[in-house]
């Protein structure tokens, strides 16, 4: 099994930035994927960025040209790097991967979920 373990949420006001750590162990061979979701109250969990083995990168637009997501292969560690925050940023994040575990094996894991709240 794979563990995601998320960092680097918290309280911003309006404008600030926060950066999102998450970080995988277990006996991973690669990485497919590792992306990052979140779910604000009364609302659906929703795609934020993601990052693909190749490096190709999506985000959704309501976080394009704030929101960059990046990882360190040698940490099998993704972040997302938030900027000019908005209110309507606020949610909780997940941290998902899909990990390519040897043997034709694939699997999923998600993170426990870190808070971010933007005060406006």
């Amino acid at each position: 099994q794979v563990q995601l373990v998320e960092s680097g949420g918290g309280l911003v006001q309006a404008g600030g930035s926060l950066r999102l750590s998450c970080a995988a162990s277990g006996r991973i061979s690669s990485i497919n994927a590792m992306g990052w979701y979140r779910q604000a109250p009364g609302k659906q969990r929703e795609l934020v960025a993601v990052i693909r083995r190749g490096g190709s990168t999506r985000y959704d637009d309501s976080v394009k040209g704030r929101f960059t997501i990046s990882r360190d292969n040698a940490k099998n560690t993704v972040y997302l790097e938030m900027n000019s925050l908005k209110p309507e940023d606020t949610a909780v994040y997940y941290c998902n991967g899909d990990f390519y575990m040897g043997g034709g094996r694939s699997y999923e894991s998600w993170g426990q979920g870190t808070q971010v709240t933007v005060s406006s």
